[in-house]
């Protein structure tokens, strides 16, 4: 029939443009020709119980002309009924390779889920809803970083490994800062601008110059030289749950037209600079040593920090970024330590890598 035919054409077509080893448009196709074999069996099976109980109506009669007649408008009947079906199942069909069309361009990634058809309680993987233009202007997203710590004085805001630091200038000071931050787009859907705010942990790793260690007695937080025996690994380190809020400017914006409305295009890989403000809660300060002595090889002290690293941290950030991929620097407006740490230099800068990312 050339209904038939129709359907057939629509999906050839849309597997041609789209690609013939696309599994989803075989699965549609599939559905799609069994039920209107279901239909056409099921209307023929009844045609034909019509038929034969007509020619038994007429077994010995001669009216052949009316039989015929008969015969005419029963085919003609379900002819109509087989037509209305299969019209609906066209326009069913039409609606899904839309759909697909839709996910194909908008959707490429092409993520499924297990789902059941309301109409028909078939099961299977079929597309998620098609992310439009404006759903990809807001985000959730797991972000790590690796951050070289320094700590300077206060009339030296951005000596970074300064002379006089208590610290060393090594890797053995590498922090580590993981947030989930949840970005949005910030005015119109054209517009560039994009704030962030999240929940993030933030660790510094501290490690004294000269073979010395950090003590407490008390009152005070000071570094001292290390008598117990061969010093391997001495550090201290401050962990905070931190709370960012920054804006994003994309710097090489593209855009796209969907349904009469321009977008940024926040799909494509992106220049941008960023910056903004910090705040952080401490959770904890441990002074970590390791040493050996002549009678063991091993030897690992851990002591819970009571004095000298303050309680609240402040400060702000400043970075540009390609893709993924971002360069930045932050400040403690607060400092790291307080007064009861005999330390020179207190105020917390780091300059930090952000490399990891995860899209929810």
């Amino acid at each position: 029939m050339k209904t038939k035919i129709t359907l057939f054409s629509t999906l050839l077509i849309s597997m041609l443009a789209f690609g013939q080893n696309d599994k989803n448009i075989h699965s549609e196709m599939d559905i799609y020709t069994k039920k209107i074999d279901s239909i056409i069996l099921s209307e023929k099976v009844k045609m034909n119980i019509e038929v034969d109980n007509l020619d038994k109506d007429f077994n010995g009669k001669s009216a052949t002309e009316e039989k015929q007649k008969r015969k005419s408008e029963i085919a003609e009947k379900y002819q109509n009924i087989l037509n209305e079906k299969i019209e609906n199942e066209k326009a069913n069909l039409e609606d899904s390779t839309k759909e697909m069309v839709r996910n194909i361009v908008l959707n490429p990634d092409k993520r499924y889920r297990l789902t059941i058809d309301p109409q028909n309680r078939l099961s299977g993987f079929f597309n998620k809803r098609v992310k439009l233009p404006k759903d990809y202007l807001h985000s959730i997203r797991l972000t790590g970083s690796f951050v070289f710590p320094s700590l300077t004085s206060e009339d030296k805001p951005f000596g970074f490994f300064t002379e006089n630091s208590d610290m060393k200038r090594t890797s053995n000071n590498l922090s580590g800062y993981i947030y989930l931050r949840y970005e949005n787009q910030l005015g119109k859907f054209t517009s560039s601008v994009f704030y962030r705010t999240g929940l993030g942990l933030r660790v510094d790793y501290f490690t004294p110059e000269n073979n010395k260690v950090f003590a407490q007695d008390g009152k005070n937080l000071f570094l001292q030289d290390f008598a117990k025996g061969h010093l391997k690994k001495t550090l201290i380190y401050n962990s905070y749950i931190t709370i960012p809020l920054e804006l994003r400017w994309v710097l090489n914006p593209k855009y796209v037209d969907y349904e009469g409305v321009k977008y940024i295009d926040n799909r494509k890989t992106q220049f941008y600079v960023m910056g903004g403000f910090y705040g952080g809660v401490r959770t904890g300060s441990t002074i970590y040593n390791k040493y050996s002595t002549d009678y063991t090889k091993k030897i690992v002290e851990r002591e819970r920090v009571m004095v000298g690293v303050n309680n609240f941290i402040a400060g702000a950030k400043i970075g540009v970024g390609y893709g993924g991929v971002a360069l930045f620097i932050q400040k403690d407006f607060t400092p790291t330590f307080n007064d009861d740490a005999l330390l020179n230099n207190k105020y917390g800068l780091q300059i930090g890598l952000e490399l990891a990312s995860i899209n929810f």
